[in-house]
């Protein structure tokens, strides 16, 4: 899925070079919700090369068509201060950037459910993680025995199959003492984001997958399906012994809180 040709499509207007212009921007900023939001217009700007002003104006517009909300999220840095404003795709975004398929898949799904039972569903989605497996193992074991080398790549290539994945170290301890001793792994964009609000076995399956792939524990902090702006997964990069995925899933974070990631 490349979500550049789908967010153009979402403002797409007429008018000339100057018209063209602002769509490819506007697409761009949309772009740069999915992959970084929770995010701040002052970050965007930098990201992007645009003005303040710039930004706004098309924030604004991407607000009013409802392809982006607001969330207010706590500040790292603690303290009685007011949340900061930050933006995160909504829903009707994410249905344009990829739920093209799902009343057929919901209805497929559902014909599964009824014929076979619901064991038949689960082997359905597993058949479909496996796939993803035997896709990304190669690469993924290419990158190195360690935790922190196959973390990267298995990031590029969830983002390759439209999931807008990134990384977010957490560290321990101050200046020269700090220690990186996890990540978080985090899915701006799910593209089954509806089905697996109807069927849990989409998350838990896939959090098992992250878990095999990268050899050691995770867990799966919150996801989309169940509310949340963003899917997140806690990684501990130091591998404690044989992986053994937890999949249970905590309900989202409000959204006062971090929601995982992004200052």
């Amino acid at each position: 899925m490349t979500h550049t040709t789908d967010a153009r499509s979402l403002s797409r207007s007429s008018g000339g070079p100057r018209a063209e212009q602002e769509e490819n921007t506007r697409s761009r900023v949309l772009g740069a919700v999915l992959e970084h939001g929770p995010v701040s217009a002052a970050d965007l700007g930098d990201m992007l090369e645009l003005t303040p002003a710039a930004v706004r104006r098309h924030l604004d517009a991407l607000e009013q068509q409802h392809y982006i909300e607001v969330t207010m999220v706590r500040r790292r840095t603690g303290g009685a201060g007011r949340p900061a404003r930050r933006y995160v795709v909504a829903p009707e975004g994410h249905a344009k950037l990829g739920d093209d398929y799902l009343e057929i898949a919901t209805d497929a799904l559902e014909a599964i459910r009824r014929v076979a039972g619901p064991d038949a569903v689960r082997e359905f989605i597993q058949e479909r993680v496996d796939r993803l497996e035997a896709a990304y193992r190669p690469e993924v074991e290419a990158a190195g025995p360690e935790v922190a080398q196959r973390l990267p790549v298995l990031v590029r290539l969830l983002s390759q199959d439209g999931f807008a994945a990134s990384t977010n170290e957490v560290a321990v301890g101050r200046g020269d003492q700090r220690t990186i001793v996890s990540a978080q792994l985090c899915q701006g964009h799910c593209p089954v984001r509806e089905l697996a609000a109807r069927y849990p076995q989409f998350c838990e399956l896939e959090t098992e997958l992250i878990a095999r792939l990268l050899g050691t524990d995770v867990r799966r902090l919150s996801t989309q399906a169940a509310g949340a702006h963003v899917c997140t997964t806690h990684v501990p990069l130091a591998r404690p012994g044989p992986a053994a995925a937890r999949t249970t899933t905590d309900h989202p974070t409000d959204q006062t809180t971090e929601e995982g990631r992004h200052d």
